[in-house]
This record gives C-alpha cells, sequence and structure tokens, in this order.
C-alpha cells in the first residue's frame, strides 16, 4: 500500500472495528473477516469477534435475567399454597423453559426461508404445548379454581413466539393481563384483610402472576419488538433439530438457569421420566399400595358393601328373598353437619341436619342483610328456623323437614324432597316445587294474592291459608290436567277431579 493510502487504511479498519462492536451489542455474530496485513487495528477485531462467539447471547442474557427475577417469585408463591400450586409452577416453569430454546433457536438460526415462522417453529413448539395441556387436564383443590384460571388466561401470552405485527409483541403480551386479573382480582377481594399467611400467599401469587407478564412485555419491547428475532448471519434453519438447539451448539454458559428450573418440585418434564424410571424399578410414591380389587370398585356389580350387616345369601324360596331385601338397603350416611356464612355469594349453607345434632330438633339461621340467601340440602327430621327478610331459600334433597321463615323477596324452591312443610310468616312471592313427592306450604292471610307455584315432576302438594273467619283451608295443587289441541296449539285445563 502506497504511503498515500495508509491513512485511508486505518480509518477503514476503526470503521470496521466499530461496526463489529455495535453487531456484539445488537446481538449480532458479526461475519468473519477476512485476514489481512494492514495493521492491528483489523486484528484486535477479530480476536475480539472470536471472544463473543464463546459468550451467551445477549437475548438469552436478558431472557435468564427476567426468569430469575419474575418466574422465581411466581413459583415460591405457588410453593407456599401446597402441592397442588406447586404442581402448576412446575408446569409454568417448563412452558418457560420451552420459550427459551425458541430464543435460542432465533439466535443461532437466520429466518426460515420459503415458509412461513408459525409453520416452521410448530415442532420445536411441542414442550410449551406439553406443559400447558398438562395445566388445563389439571385437577387439584377447587379453592385454586380461580387460580388455576388466572393461570390459563396468563399463558395465552406465550403465542407471542409466532406472531407477526401488529400488535407487537409487547402489546400482544400486556393484552393478557385484564383476562388474568379477572380471575386475579376475585382472589384479591377473597383474601384482602387476611393477615394470615396463607391470606398473604394468596395475594403474593396474584401479583408475581402479573409482574411476570409485565416483565416479559418489557423484555420482549427491548429484543422482540417485530417477532421472534433471528440471526442474519446464524446457520440456515433447515439445520435445526427438534429437542437439540442449534444441532447441539447450546451455550454452555446457558446450563445454570436450566439447571434452576429443573430444581423445581417435580422437575417438570424430566421429574415425570424420572417417576416412571422409579416405577419400573418399584421405588416410586405408588410403591406399596394395595391393589383395589374388582369386588372393591364402586361402579362394577361385583362391589360388595363392608358394614356391620352381613349381606345374606340369595335363597330359591321367594319368601327367603323377599325378607332378605330389608337386610340389604343401607342408606347413605350424611357428611358432618354444617350451618355456616360465607362471603362468596351472600350465601348460608345449612347442610345434614338431624335431630341428634340441633337442640330440641330446630336449627335456627338469623339473616342480617335482605341479600343473603339461605341453602338447605340433605336435612331429615329438622325444623330450619330462618329470621329476618332475606333474598331466597332453596330446600334440596331434605327428607321430613319444616322450613320456616319471614319474608323472600325473590322465591322458595323445592327440589328432590320428601314430606316436606314450609311456611312463610309474611309474604313470599314465588314458590318452585321440583321433583318432590309430599310438600305442604303454608301462606299468611297477606300472600294469599300475592303467592304464585310453578310445578313439576312433584306429587302430592298441598296449599294451606286461612280464611277471614280465621279457620285453616287446605287444598291441593292439581297434578292431573286435562289437554286439547284447539286452532292448531294445544290447551291445558285442571282435570275435573279438583272441582
Amino acid at each position: 500500500m502506497s504511503n498515500e493510502l495508509k491513512p485511508l487504511g486505518g480509518v477503514l479498519d476503526n470503521v470496521i472495528h466499530r461496526l463489529n462492536a455495535i453487531e456484539v451489542q445488537l446481538g449480532i455474530t458479526p461475519s468473519a473477516a477476512p485476514a489481512n496485513n494492514t495493521g492491528s487495528s483489523s486484528s484486535s477485531a477479530i480476536i475480539e469477534q472470536d471472544q463473543q462467539v464463546d459468550e451467551v447471547h445477549p437475548r438469552l442474557v436478558a431472557f435468564d435475567e427476567h426468569t430469575v427475577r419474575s418466574l422465581t417469585p411466581l413459583t415460591a408463591a405457588c410453593t407456599a399454597l401446597g402441592d397442588d400450586m406447586a404442581t402448576i409452577s412446575t408446569h409454568i416453569t417448563s412452558v418457560w423453559s420451552g420459550m427459551r430454546s425458541l430464543i435460542e433457536l432465533g439466535c443461532l438460526h437466520s429466518r426460515p426461508v420459503g415458509t412461513d415462522v408459525p409453520t416452521a417453529l410448530q415442532p420445536h413448539l411441542k414442550p410449551c404445548r406439553d406443559a400447558i395441556t398438562l395445566i388445563n387436564s389439571s385437577r387439584i383443590d377447587r379453592k385454586f379454581d380461580w387460580h388455576l384460571k388466572a393461570t390459563k388466561e396468563m399463558l395465552s401470552c406465550v403465542s407471542w413466539v409466532v406472531i407477526s405485527p401488529p400488535p407487537a409483541p409487547p402489546t400482544f403480551v400486556k393484552d393478557t393481563v385484564g383476562a388474568s386479573d379477572f380471575w386475579a382480582n376475585k382472589i384479591r377481594k377473597e383474601y384482602r384483610g387476611n393477615e394470615s399467611a396463607e391470606g398473604k400467599a394468596h395475594l403474593q401469587f396474584c401479583d408475581a402472576l402479573k409482574e411476570l407478564v409485565n416483565d416479559l412485555a418489557g423484555y420482549l419491547k427491548e429484543y422482540h419488538l417485530s417477532g421472534l428475532a433471528w440471526n442474519p448471519h446464524g446457520t440456515d434453519f433447515t439445520e435445526a433439530k427438534v429437542g437439540q438447539v442449534g444441532g447441539g451448539g447450546t451455550n454452555k454458559k446457558a446450563e445454570p438457569v436450566t439447571a434452576t428450573s429443573s430444581a423445581a418440585p417435580s422437575g417438570g418434564g424430566g421429574g415425570i421420566f424420572d417417576e416412571l424410571k422409579k416405577k419400573q424399578a418399584g421405588d416410586s410414591a405408588a410403591t406399596g399400595l394395595k391393589k383395589v380389587t374388582r369386588d372393591q370398585q364402586t361402579w362394577r356389580k361385583e362391589y360388595k358393601k363392608v358394614d356391620n350387616v352381613e349381606i345374606p345369601k340369595q335363597s330359591t324360596n321367594a319368601a327367603a328373598t323377599t325378607t332378605s331385601k330389608p337386610a340389604v338397603k343401607n342408606d347413605k350416611p350424611l357428611g358432618p353437619p354444617k350451618c355456616e356464612y360465607q362471603d362468596r355469594g351472600c350465601k348460608w349453607n345449612v347442610e345434614n341436619q338431624t335431630k341428634d345434632n340441633c337442640d330440641g330438633g330446630v336449627c335456627k339461621v338469623e339473616v342480617t342483610d335482605p341479600k343473603q340467601q339461605v341453602y338447605i340440602y340433605k336435612c331429615q327430621g329438622v325444623t330450619i328456623q330462618i329470621t329476618g327478610k332475606l333474598k331466597s331459600v332453596i330446600v334440596d334433597s331434605c327428607t321430613k323437614c319444616g322450613v320456616i321463615f319471614d319474608t323472600a323477596i325473590s322465591a322458595c324452591e323445592i327440589v328432590n324432597c320428601k314430606s316436606v312443610q314450609v311456611q312463610s310468616t309474611n309474604v313470599c312471592p314465588s314458590f318452585s316445587i321440583d321433583k318432590t313427592d309430599g310438600c305442604v306450604v303454608h301462606l299468611t292471610n297477606e300472600a294469599v294474592g300475592l303467592s304464585s307455584f310453578v310445578t313439576s315432576k312433584s306429587s302430592e302438594m298441598n296449599v294451606s291459608w286461612p280464611d277471614d273467619q280465621g279457620e285453616i283451608k287446605e287444598a291441593p295443587i292439581p297434578e292431573q290436567f286435562q289437554h286439547k289441541i284447539v286452532n292448531g296449539s294445544v290447551t291445558s285445563q285442571v282435570s275435573d277431579l279438583y272441582h
């Protein structure tokens, strides 16, 4: 090179050095520069480029920081809520691990050519899909229903990897906060003001879930503003193997994050395979459990109840068979008695009440707000006395019970009952009787012209009321009707038996 061009060569080397530094900051792997002897500047740039190849990609470093910053608190909050939510957090961790694999895929390969990105990524989305399927099919305690629904709504943000603007991935992810917060706000309302450790854990779960989405949106705004970022200098996407990011080129410095994720309870998908191996070896959690035979499975005809009454053997004698039937019949035992108020739904639950657990055979319920309703379930031989104005009364699956209440704003419903009596000491506008055998409704003089009855599939229904002289009258509610077709429509009249 002539002496006149040497200053120009130095300027060009400096420009190349700066361009390489900018590419490294943007996460673009610099292409190999041709060897030359123009000066020490180009040599130092090539050495710096070789050093960058061994480092974790900036996009992966930022995602790992996002995981530690936002996913770890959510996992801790789920673990504090119990084993059910700990299992859910394991699946969420698996989803985020699958998301990291897709980001690493973009760091190592160029954008797919000849096909759209969603179609090309379908085989690589399987880990995320499998984890989300496990969450959707989870069967956990019903008190975590809102938690599970909030989590399902949140997981829709994972679709950002396959969308193309508009909308931009950060906007798409932030839009899922509203749907998730709809269920999370119910949890916040339920446990607001609860200073116990459990109450705080529920609130921490809601905050951590929202923070996870917001932090992911912030990460996408910085590194994936126009969709999943690719490496223009990376290898061809056709070389990417499913389940092996970059054909075995996964960077070793990314391993600590993966190890942290797998250290969570149950270990995600890996924990499932570990459990299967333990089962084959005979030392799993199911080892030592008693096998349930066919005669112990309640849905099979071979099932035999185990109780104090010995089931008599069938005899060819018809009389012996007839006398043995009462011994075989065994009523289902009632559950524990309950008489409590629930803030959710403003409802009183009165369940499994009998004469044995009620003082004098009377269970008293004091209603303090007209918005409250009383639900009476599976009570036998007891009187339920309700004081105060209330919204509605529901009597379900009760036998030989009496229900007394003051004023019902909406209605009184009687369902699946036998031999029950219902009395309103003031006014109830509507009575609904469904699938009930034996029911007597007692009305006051003020309610005679105001109350109406809707009946279906019921029998032995009667209504009683006082007349003008104060004497009690009782009349049956019709069960038999006469139907005719008149002018192309069906008309109904009460049978002559009731006239």
